[in-house]
């Protein structure tokens, strides 16, 4: 909850800005953040017009259909579920939270001054890495370019997002006035293709258990890569937008009121103990904090953003 009121301040702040708008969540989960988020705004006086999710996932679009029938009635006449991006446009603030490291992504591996792509092989009736060349044109332009700025040694892993241009372009396009909120795993470039990550960023996780092989629980797990937020920036800027700010999740929630909004909280000294936990869990370097990291790109919209106003990164990128 503590997350979403500070998402809500920020969302406000736009809102209000606009006199009025729409919110759009991208991949809502559980649909609990959606919940809190508008249970925030209403605390507030500044509820969307319309709260929009586009889910792609039909089991989970059912779960959040659910829990917010059961759990926020009042809601139900403002949320609009989606297959696509609204043709109208949105005026407002469109949330991605953790969805960019979902994303697909090709796993490259620069040997000989040249660039081969990691694929998915058979040996002895088991699945295994392999190394061919690129399957696309594409992969080899992008990963030859980045080798000119991070000097890639001879052995270098990573992966990188294709797909990212053009997922932004759509949404740039499908906003028509107000904020693209990304919240994510990831680092700027020079950090994120450093020469000490040697085997990329990809990883998989199993009941709050990570680990590095894609090749276990097969359909079970999730595999994540992290996020380029200088590919986000590039791609946002090609699209027509501005990148308005650029920070730790750390940063972005305490400029958001964190502190305050914890302060305010009335609790008995058991979910005291239990909230200064997930304070902890959300800002501490060692665990959300810092490797969490929100990119704010705006159109039509000049506002300095809240979220953004302790600590701009966008050197960073």
């Amino acid at each position: 909850p503590l997350f979403a009121k500070c998402l809500a301040r920020q969302c406000a702040q736009v809102l209000t800005a606009l006199n009025g708008g729409d919110i759009l969540e991208l991949g809502a989960g559980t649909g609990k953040l959606a919940g809190d988020l508008l249970s925030e705004l209403e605390c507030q006086n500044s509820l969307p017009n319309k709260y929009y999710i586009l889910e792609i996932s039909a089991e989970l679009r059912a779960r959040q259909q659910q829990y917010l029938s059961e759990n926020f009635p009042q809601f139900q006449s403002r949320v609009e579920w989606l297959d696509t991006l609204p043709i109208q446009g949105v005026r407002g603030v469109i949330i991605a939270n953790e969805v960019l490291d979902a994303m697909p992504v090709h796993l490259f591996r620069w040997d000989d001054n040249a660039v081969y792509e990691r694929c998915v092989g058979i040996v002895d009736d088991q699945l295994s890495w392999k190394v061919i060349a690129p399957t696309t044109h594409e992969l080899t332009k992008r990963v030859a370019a980045l080798q000119e700025s991070c000097l890639f040694e001879n052995g270098y892993e990573s992966e990188i997002n294709l797909m990212l241009s053009a997922w932004i372009k759509a949404f740039a396009d499908a906003l028509q006035r107000g904020v693209l909120l990304f919240l994510d795993y990831g680092y700027g470039r020079q950090e994120y293709y450093h020469p000490d990550r040697l085997q990329g960023t990809l990883m998989c996780f199993y009941q709050h258990h990570k680990h590095d092989d894609p090749f276990q629980l097969l359909g079970l797990q999730d595999i994540t890569a992290h996020v380029d937020f200088t590919a986000v920036a590039e791609s946002a800027v090609d699209a027509g937008l501005r990148v308005a700010g650029f920070t730790t999740q750390a940063s972005f929630l305490l400029a958001c009121g964190l502190l305050d909004l914890a302060a305010d909280t009335k609790l008995s000294p058991a979910e005291d103990y239990q909230q200064n936990q997930v304070i902890k869990t959300l800002t501490l370097p060692s665990q959300m904090g810092e490797i969490i990291k929100a990119v704010g790109l705006t159109k039509n919209f000049d506002a300095p953003l809240l979220g953004f106003g302790l600590h701009d990164r966008r050197k960073d990128l």
